[in-house]
């Protein structure tokens, strides 16, 4: 790979979550682990540090022991905040699987995966109070201990345990220390997102995470005097490997969001230094910034400093946060990492945070991996990819077509042990050791990994031509007016399909740009963008030839993915 090096730092490697654990007391003790408020308009910041943690961590843990769930299974739902990680940490580093649910699952499909999980065991925030008094009055799962990490009356509290186990210890309670970690079993338990019915639940092992931040540490430079701010949902890999496991293995400081919309004002609060996030929030980020701009008149100005910025990079230079202060005070003025992934993002967006100064990493990887599988580091990036495989995992093309373009596979020290109670499942994409992804991607001639889209969802025309819906979305997501779009293929009844575009507009700036049109005329604005904008900038076999316009968000995971299939079933349904 020449001058294109994967690993850039010298790291520690951990076998287990009890190393982790022990990193914080002997490297970080006195360091605050997390910040956070009790509600968005509350002034006072509560800490906790890292000594604290690992103390609380130990105490939890000899209480849920002593309550009989050794190599038992453990389910978790709450928000984003402390006792999220608390449990997490110590369920896993007492023997017992940890099986985090989705926050934003309806109460039949939480049901649903308490019985399927077969956990004896729930620690909860008070908002699935009603579910679970349910579940425990239908007596349908393997329940018995049910934990609310607010002090509720029909339930054992949290802070209940925390006084227990600490007395427990301080009378010479051990078992918590006698406990011996596998670190090759399985001790998570994931739900990929789906409904129920079809969802999967992937087992990964204390080993598969501690390889990935060991990985991950090799080519990022997060520091022990960083604050991330933990916004996407804590039971999702990407958010739990990189903020609160990478995060806390480097001794960085945890803030939780109050919320999506409180973004702007937790990160100048709580002077964040970063985050991880999907491509959507920093395109929606990329689009304020502009707009911010454009009104101040200053477009032609930040083009040409911009320029000399960038001019100066070149012979060793940087003066890029100084002479963009303003418009990065309005992210915090602290911003100097942002790690992204989960989807394709527009290479404007991209080039527009490095511009400013802010490091922009993207990222590649998926539940089954632990997550992250490729990435950009700090020294070596290019736009559109997501870096390079990182050090110790193997990614190769299967089947690749003659424009290389082929299925992403993966062999590496991060793969899941399996799919649960699904050895069908686990022999579809674990095939001698390699595990495949079903995404489609290619390397370029320096060895830059690049993903073109999902495996099921590419567009298949009659002439055998292959459509990627990303690389044509990331195109309409450019215009101005576009909060997102999907693309896909309505079937013909000469069997071909007609390629056709979702567009979900933002009401506000439409209002601002084109006021008082109504929705035709919209509608005759966007087409008229997308064949000057979209269309002539390809190929005729991939001109969009339809388009539906709307206001109303698409479905979405909570890491905010597109729900394809569901959206389909919606838009065909209707037609």
């Amino acid at each position: 790979m020449s001058k294109y090096k994967r690993k850039l730092y010298d790291a520690t490697k951990i076998n287990d979550f009890r190393d982790l654990v022990n990193r914080y007391t002997s490297l970080y003790s006195d360091e605050i682990a997390f910040e956070y408020k009790v509600s968005p308009d509350a002034t006072e910041h509560i800490t906790i540090t890292y000594s604290k943690f690992a103390s609380d961590i130990k105490a939890l843990g000899t209480a849920l022991l002593n309550l009989g769930l050794s190599q038992k299974r453990v389910a978790i739902i709450a928000p984003n905040r402390y006792e999220w990680c608390l449990s997490y940490l110590a369920v896993t580093t007492s023997g017992i699987v940890v099986v985090p649910l989705d926050r934003a699952l309806p109460d039949n499909e939480i049901e649903d995966l308490i019985i399927r999980s077969k956990a004896e065991a729930v620690i909860f925030d008070k908002k699935y109070a009603e579910v679970f008094n349910k579940i425990a009055t239908e007596k349908k799962s393997n329940l018995s201990s049910y934990i609310c990490m607010d002090d509720l009356d029909n339930f054992t509290s949290l802070s209940s345990l925390l006084q227990k186990g600490q007395s427990l210890l301080d009378n010479g309670d051990n078992k918590y220390d006698n406990v011996k970690i596998d670190n090759k079993e399985m001790s998570i338990m994931l739900f990929t997102s789906g409904t129920t019915s079809i969802s999967k639940a992937v087992a990964l092992s204390q080993s598969n995470i501690c390889e990935d931040i060991y990985a991950l540490a090799q080519m990022t430079d997060i520091r022990k005097d960083d604050t991330f701010l933990s916004f996407l949902p804590l039971h999702h890999t990407f958010e739990s490997t990189c903020t609160f496991l990478y995060g806390t293995f480097s001794g960085i400081t945890v803030a939780f969001c109050d919320g999506i919309k409180y973004v702007q004002k937790n990160l100048k609060e709580f002077k964040v230094t970063g985050f991880v996030c999907v491509p959507l929030m920093l395109e929606i980020m990329y689009k304020k910034i502009k707009k911010g701009i454009d009104e101040k008149g200053k477009t032609k100005l930040v083009q040409k400093m911009t320029k000399v910025c960038n001019g100066l990079l070149k012979v060793g230079v940087d003066i890029r946060r100084k002479v963009f202060k303003e418009v990065l005070d309005n992210l915090g003025g602290k911003i100097r990492l942002l790690i992204a992934g989960g989807a394709a993002m527009s290479r404007d967006a991209i080039q527009g945070f490095l511009d400013l100064g802010i490091n922009l990493l993207q990222g590649y990887g998926l539940t089954e991996t632990s997550p992250v599988v490729a990435g950009e580091n700090d020294k070596f990036k290019r736009l559109g990819s997501v870096g390079f495989p990182l050090p110790g995992i193997d990614v190769k093309i299967a089947n690749p077509d003659k424009e290389g373009i082929g299925e992403i596979a993966v062999k590496a020290p991060t793969v899941m042990l399996e799919y649960v109670d699904n050895p069908e499942a686990t022999a579809e994409v674990i095939k001698d050791g390699w595990f495949y992804t079903g995404d489609l991607g290619y390397f370029d001639k320096d060895g830059f990994l690049f993903i073109t889209g999902r495996k099921k969802d590419v567009i298949v025309l009659k002439n055998g031509k292959n459509i990627f819906p990303e690389e044509l979305e990331i195109l309409i997501n450019k215009l101005p007016y576009v909060s997102e779009s999907m693309v896909f293929g309505r079937p013909e009844a000469d069997g071909d399909y007609k390629i056709c575009a979702k567009i979900v507009y933002n009401d506000e700036v439409v209002k601002d740009m084109y006021p008082n049109v109504s929705e035709e005329e919209l509608k005759d604005i966007i087409w008229k963008d997308i064949k000057e904008n979209v269309n002539h900038k390809m190929p005729a076999y991939k001109y969009i030839r339809e388009i539906i316009v709307t206001h109303e968000p698409l479905i979405k995971t909570t890491t905010q993915k597109v729900k394809r299939h569901e959206e389909l079933k919606l838009i065909l349904g209707e037609a």
